[in-house]
């Protein structure tokens, strides 16, 4: 199975997009060599740190580029912090900007907001574990009470989590020091803006996850869009569920516009489960999805029978060694959560790449052609 990277995010988040797009144009601006925030380099601890930026001089930036005052250029800097486009490097739960000589970086455009990685559980626990073996058991006691929680609630996959996380920790080791530092820094700022420790952060990312939400999902909302072509519970006219069903040949805009909302929402909706079944024939890595299904199945109804583990089975996956030994293993006592390790390794690979290239693709783009936009009913 060939693997490529390739990220197309559709149409999705349109208002909220407009915004960050706007956002990081001014960042990209702000990290022009000749024009933007002046950055040196700085010693962290022993390490050098290079493209150090300090808080005063972004605000200073802020002020003459964007002609307003201090304060403003301050809660506009917060807010690139508070969305993880500047991070602090001294202070790292707070996410604010400090118009002092605090020190902060810019954050890399590949956890900027546009690329939308959900923070998963899973990619949080394999976070916390790495940082568990960095730190010697030593974590911060938020970070531990977050681990203790997800060591509980995922213990059924718990080998398979150490072990990302120590293949993540030793790939880590391999690199210079100083892009070692770089790079935990990095990906802690990530970690910090999307499980805050502080519960005024909290309370802050619930609303923005439930503005995010809002923005996302208000034209599929009933109660705030109407039905097309009409509500059935107001008109007793049925179209609109004859155009939902869940096999239907040809289906609406907005259902096919939703399916590039996220990979559950694709998974979820077994129309667009079967579109993303051709696209994966196309691409001879149908039995990704196949292994998938039968893992669910196994977890939620019956039992079926695997062919998919075994080295030339007509339906084999290819997953890592390690991976497969825990699984391997498990099967000698097997129980409905035995194949969660390799289901999780087959579900991140399609999440993580195959899903965007499908949205990409043209399977995608000729479903979003073919698709209807069901005229309003007219029953005067």
């Amino acid at each position: 199975m060939t693997i490529r990277s390739d990220r197309d995010h559709g149409q999705r988040y349109r208002p909220r997009m407009s915004c960050l797009k706007k956002l990081e144009a001014t960042v990209v601006q702000m990290q022009d060599p000749s024009t933007g925030v002046k950055g040196t380099d700085q010693k962290l601890n022993v390490t050098i740190i290079p493209h150090v930026i300090t808080g005063q001089n972004i605000v200073a930036w802020i002020t003459k580029n964007m002609n307003i005052d201090s304060d403003e250029a301050q809660a506009f800097g917060t807010m690139l912090v508070a969305f993880g486009y500047i991070y602090p490097l001294q202070d790292h739960k707070k996410l604010v900007l400090r118009p002092d000589g605090s020190l902060y970086r810019f954050q890399t455009p590949y956890f900027w907001p546009v690329q939308k990685w959900k923070a998963e559980d899973t990619d949080y626990a394999i976070y916390l574990a790495k940082r568990n073996i960095r730190k010697k058991g030593v974590l911060d006691a938020y970070e531990q009470e977050e681990y203790n929680k997800l060591h509980k609630w995922m213990n059924h996959k718990w080998d398979f989590i150490v072990m990302q996380a120590k293949e993540q920790y030793h790939a880590g080791k391999a690199r210079q020091k100083a892009d070692r530092v770089v790079f935990d820094c990095q990906e802690r700022a990530y970690w910090i803006v999307h499980r805050p420790p502080v519960m005024l952060h909290g309370l802050f990312f619930f609303a923005f996850s439930l503005a995010k939400y809002i923005t996302t999902f208000k034209n599929h909302d009933p109660f705030l869009v109407p039905c097309l072509p009409s509500n059935p519970w107001q008109t007793d006219d049925d179209s609109y569920w004859e155009l939902n069903t869940p096999d239907v040949e040809i289906p609406t805009k907005m259902r096919v516009e939703r399916w590039s909302f996220s990979f559950y929402e694709l998974l979820n909706d077994p129309r667009g489960r079967a579109d993303f079944k051709i696209f994966l024939k196309k691409e001879f890595s149908g039995e990704n999805l196949a292994f998938w299904e039968a893992a669910e199945e196994l977890k939620w109804g019956t039992a079926a029978s695997m062919t998919f583990l075994a080295p030339g089975a007509p339906r084999w996956i290819n997953i890592d060694g390690r991976t497969m030994g825990l699984t391997v293993k498990g099967l000698e006592h097997p129980h409905r959560y035995v194949l969660d390790a390799a289901q999780t390794h087959i579900f991140m690979l399609m999440k993580k790449d195959t899903f965007y290239r499908y949205l990409k693709s043209p399977v995608y783009k000729e479903m979003q052609k073919k698709a209807i936009s069901p005229a309003p009913h007219n029953f005067s």
